[in-house]
């Protein structure tokens, strides 16, 4: 809404104070809210990251115990079979026997025999052993071979059965249905997960023969608590949450600390489909949130490979999410109630500013309209404010005193300009005449920006042609089917010419417009910027038979978009294999470089090619010249050359004919 002011003058009502509200409350009800919204959002994200970095430690000491059962195991079966008790109770079954026994409960396994190559039992702990025991394991049969392995194997209920009736009884579990796992008719669980671990021993008369001992997994309660203890140590989780660990038969829990109900292990239990699909499926580690059994846990799932190099099971830690989302909650509306307390307490402050600015504001408005309007006796008169806008209230009254008699001598002053009217257009003449003359110069500058602009719009249009001649080039490709292979040369041909448009365009556009194509600034080495780029024109080294020596020794950074100094670098490099058709010698280096007292870095591109004559090399970076009729634009060392000057950076050339070429990019050092 507007109000019309005397004497025809429109003024927006109130603009000012409008104004001065919104520079008083945007910064606390929009900029801030916006800030504090951006910081809750890194914050929850960085957060997360934490508390997967945890959990991805966790299983890092669990893997390292379960790395350290295999080892300790292989170790003290391999010291047992090399020790000179072996050997000595080797010809008489029942010292063997007492010395497997012994073993046995020292080293905590359960079952330790010595059989035959063939399988037949020579002496077990355990009394119900079978005679005749599997031999085709592949840490056995590396044992046979005369080296010691150890290894993870899944025993089936008739392997542990022939070792001991009460392993198999240990092994065989009842499948519990568990939400979000993958169907089954399964109803229970008899295999068994073993750390199985053979050793090779001479018995009496030479005879060799193998020493077998293992751990069975399944309910090894000792196992996975340990396992829990080592990594959730008292205090090492926040109030509430609750830390686990499990051992997975393929995706049956085997062994856990996991509890379906107070004093009941989730023994049966089975893991959920997502994760089985990634972990067991995919061979991938599993670092999220999942659902365990019946709660939200941040969870670390990695497999199990047998002897085999099959994954049959996997190793899980994981903590109770509850806790941290109530904190992270928790966090978000304290900062919430902080703000709307302090909006609260502040915006009334800032109102009370604001209006003591407007009010003097609106005082002068109303008294400049006044003026405006012809009453050249309007005033302000005493304001409250002390400060800069009641100064300028003074002073507007002062100036008016003499706008009001200035205005007496400007009227006697009329007459004798009016004197001075001819002699001043005679002056004017003449300077018309010189303003026509810079004029023309004007409408010529504007004429080569108006080609920029229609090099720009063709460069545009002719993107949408191009764009359907290669949609309906596959279309072609598409209908002829196989016998596309009859005009593959033709196809591979009008590709390439398609793209060469299309890189003529991008070029022309980059030339017309290149404030437009300009990139984000980074600090980054210019070594490893350099060394990205030799992958980018692999091929066309390949084609031509060009040795490459790449120096990279330059310590300083420079500030520049790498995708830009890519560019500058790739069009350096490729113009120098053009120039070695017959193959040759490629050189960059990049060190540190100081000019005119400015730190900075160069970065050298040589070639052992054509090289050209100083005529040639005055013109190499202008606009649309090339030496490659054919397939060049003129635009690349051009592009180049503002791309490098915009960093404040600049390009030479240095090259004789027959003696190759050198050019030199200097860019300064990042501040």
């Amino acid at each position: 809404m507007a109000e019309v002011e005397p004497a025809g003058v429109v003024r927006p009502a109130r603009s000012v104070r409008y104004r001065l509200l919104a520079i008083a409350l945007l910064p606390m009800l929009v900029i801030l809210p916006l800030l504090l919204g951006v910081t809750v959002y890194r914050w929850n994200e960085k957060f997360d990251a934490t508390l997967i970095s945890k959990v991805n430690g966790d299983l890092t000491i669990a893997h390292q115990y379960l790395a350290h059962i295999l080892d300790n195991t292989g170790e003290h079966v391999t010291a047992l079979g090399g020790s000179a008790r072996f050997r000595d109770a080797a010809d008489d079954p029942a010292a063997l026997k007492a010395l497997l026994d012994d073993a046995r409960a020292r080293l905590e396994l359960d079952f330790l025999y010595v059989m035959e190559p063939d399988g037949r039992l020579v002496a077990s702990v355990i009394t119900e052993t079978a005679d005749r025991l599997r031999t085709d394991w592949p840490v056995i049969q590396d044992a046979i071979a005369g080296k010691s392995a150890t290894g993870i194997d899944i025993f089936e209920n008739a392997d542990l059965e022939r070792l001991s009736s009460d392993l198999a009884a240990r092994a065989r579990l009842p499948l519990v249905p568990t939400p979000n796992a993958v169907p089954t008719e399964r109803q229970e669980e008899t295999r068994g997960m073993v750390v199985q671990s053979a050793s090779p021993v001479t018995l009496g008369g030479g005879r060799g023969a193998v020493l077998v001992g293992g751990i069975l997994l399944n309910q090894n309660l000792v196992f996975i608590d340990t396992i829990n203890d080592l990594v959730y140590r008292e205090a090492s989780l926040p109030e509430g949450s609750q830390g686990t660990a499990t051992l997975f038969l393929d995706d049956v829990r085997v062994s856990t600390n996991v509890r379906l109900f107070e004093g009941r292990r989730a023994l049966g239990t089975r893991v959920s489909s997502a994760v089985r699909a990634a972990v067991l499926d995919e061979g991938r580690t599993w670092l999220d949130s999942a659902f365990v059994v019946n709660d939200w846990y941040i969870s670390a799932y990695e497999p199990i490979v047998d002897s085999h190099g099959k994954r049959v099971g996997m190793l899980y830690v994981g903590f109770l999410e509850a806790p941290f989302t109530a904190a992270k909650y928790q966090t978000v509306l304290t900062i919430v109630a902080a703000f709307f307390a302090i909006a609260a307490a502040s915006v009334p402050i800032f109102l009370r500013w604001a209006r003591g600015i407007f009010k003097p504001l609106e005082r002068v408005d109303a008294t400049i309209a006044r003026v405006e309007s012809g009453d050249l006796s309007a005033r302000t008169g005493p304001v409250d404010s002390q400060d800069e806008i009641g100064r300028v209230a003074v002073h507007l009254d002062a100036l008016l005193d003499q706008l009001e008699r200035n205005d007496q001598q400007l009227r006697g002053w009329n007459e004798e300009l009016n004197a001075r009217v001819d002699e001043r257009t005679r002056e004017l003449q003449l300077a018309n005449r010189k303003l026509e003359a810079t004029t023309k110069q004007l409408i010529l500058s504007e004429k080569l920006a108006a080609i920029g602009e229609i090099t720009a719009g063709v460069a545009h249009e002719i993107n949408n042609p191009i764009a359907v001649m290669q949609g309906n080039l596959e279309v072609v490709r598409s209908v002829v089917g196989d016998r596309a292979e009859l005009a593959k040369v033709e196809f591979q041909l009008l590709d390439e010419q398609i793209q060469r448009i299309s890189q003529i365009v991008t070029k022309l556009l980059q030339f017309a417009k290149p404030e437009e194509f300009a990139g984000v600034v980074d600090r980054h080495a210019p070594g490893l910027a350099v060394a990205d780029c030799l992958p980018l024109v692999q091929h066309l080294l390949a084609r031509a038979d060009i040795s490459v020596t790449l120096d990279n020794t330059a310590a300083r950074q420079v500030l520049m978009n790498r995708t830009e100094l890519q560019q500058v670098v790739v069009n350096l490099v490729v113009n120098a294999i053009h120039a070695m058709p017959d193959g040759g010698r490629l050189t960059i280096k990049t060190h540190d470089s100081d000019r005119e007292g400015r730190p900075g870095v160069e970065i050298v591109v040589s070639d052992t090619g054509v090289g050209m004559d100083p005529e040639l090399a005055a013109k190499i970076f202008d606009p649309f010249f090339t030496t490659k009729r054919q397939e060049g634009t003129g635009l690349g060392l051009s592009i180049s050359q503002t791309l490098v000057r915009r960093q404040g950076g600049s390009i030479s050339l240095a090259s004789l004919p027959g003696e190759g070429a050198t050019f030199t990019v200097w860019l300064p050092e990042a501040e």
